[in-house]
């Protein structure tokens, strides 16, 4: 056991070299990226075309699916810039993995880089990928009962999303249970309400999203 945690650190140590050129390369263009966590289904796709919709901003994307190019494919039918990465297993992106895949990507030309990781609570949340911020996605249906249960990636995040709340007339959710865990974990991070079906609680995102940029770009170019 001794062996293998070593061994897994030893990788996660080389794979934040690569985060922090990422890191760098990006404060020099001014260019902000976003590394988006949730378990699968919880619409981060979804998320992604309701900024293209709503967001007013050029952005690309970098994919992370263990196989298949479905979402990939769903974002190019928006215009957006898009590389697919199969991890083929891999419970999460690193890194390394993803600066190679940016070389594919017109950056100088957009404002945002969004990494949509494999849908997983656990693991992403674990791996640097040089983003500004990571946001958590939660979908109502997954229960209110998760940030206590995953409590890295609420706590790490910038920002928490819950999504389908179009649902909630449905379900038993615990919305004051739910945020006050969140609170616990990350008091700052505020938590953003999204109905995809109607629109409603978009209009904070994207203004958090134009603040960043704004910063970003205060910085960078």
């Amino acid at each position: 056991m001794k062996k293998i945690v070593t061994l897994q650190q030893s990788i996660m140590a080389e794979d934040e070299k690569f985060a922090a050129a990422i890191r760098e390369e990006n404060r020099k263009r001014g260019l902000l990226m976003v590394n988006l966590i949730g378990s699968p289904g919880c619409g981060k796709t979804t998320l992604l075309e309701k900024t293209a919709e709503l967001g007013g901003f050029p952005f690309a994307v970098i994919e992370g699916d263990l196989a298949t190019d479905r979402d990939a494919e769903r974002l190019a039918g928006w215009d957006i810039p898009v590389v697919q990465i199969n991890t083929a297993g891999g419970c999460h992106l690193e890194a390394n993995i993803v600066q190679k895949a940016m070389e594919s990507l017109p950056l100088d030309s957009v404002d945002v880089l969004f990494i949509e990781n494999v849908g997983n609570l656990v693991c992403p949340a674990e791996f640097d990928l040089g983003e500004d911020f990571k946001a958590a996605l939660l979908s109502t249906p997954e229960g209110a009962d998760k940030p206590l249960k995953y409590p890295y990636l609420f706590a790490s995040s910038q920002v928490v999303l819950l999504t389908k709340t179009d649902l909630l007339p449905h379900l038993s959710f615990d919305m004051e249970m739910f945020t006050e865990d969140v609170k616990k974990l990350n008091p700052e991070a505020p938590v953003l309400l999204l109905d995809a079906s109607s629109g409603e609680g978009y209009d904070r995102w994207i203004s958090l999203l134009q603040e960043r940029i704004r910063e970003k770009r205060a910085h960078g170019r």
